[in-house]
């Protein structure tokens, strides 16, 4: 699968996508992803831990360009039906603000008929958002110190970050 931004991708009514603020809800992310054709749902939860690279982490900090953030979600459940046609659901929401350890920062879900094919959709979905969406990320460390990270997007395109 491949992601491209070349075309506008309308998303689907069965389908969920969403930059938040507020908490996200394992429940409501299940829900959203559920179908009657459903043998499967496969639900990733990325969640603040308490350290990077053996360094105490207090807080994660998110900042998004929703309006292209949200493009990249569609094109990415778009790639996803391309690939595997019976995909009945895709749920993607994000958080931004300041998220302490232990926080749901983002919840991926998707809905197949077949387990596999959710797996894979599933981890696809979360590998080339981290990759793709503009979503900035700040580590807080128990030293009062802080730093954001690079994405993978700004690596490659560096004119079009900050």
């Amino acid at each position: 699968m491949t992601t491209t931004l070349n075309s506008a991708v309308k998303p689907r009514a069965e389908d969920s996508f969403a930059i938040s603020f507020a908490p996200l809800s394992l429940e409501e992310i299940y829900a959203k992803s559920d179908d009657p054709a459903n043998g499967a749902v496969v639900l990733m939860s990325g969640v603040v831990r308490n350290q990077t690279d053996g360094k105490p982490v207090i807080a994660l900090e998110y900042q998004a360009y929703e309006p292209m953030a949200l493009r990249v979600f569609y094109q990415i459940a778009a790639d996803i039906r391309l690939s595997t046609s019976d995909v009945n659901r895709v749920v993607i929401h994000h958080r931004t603000g300041r998220l302490q350890v232990g926080e749901i920062s983002v919840l991926v879900a998707v809905g197949c008929p077949h387990r596999s094919e959710a797996f894979e959709a599933c981890q696809y979905a979360i590998d080339t958002l981290k990759h793709n969406a503009p979503i900035w990320k700040k580590e807080h460390w128990e030293d009062g110190s802080s730093r954001w990270v690079s994405i993978a997007a700004c690596e490659q395109l560096e004119e079009n970050c900050f």
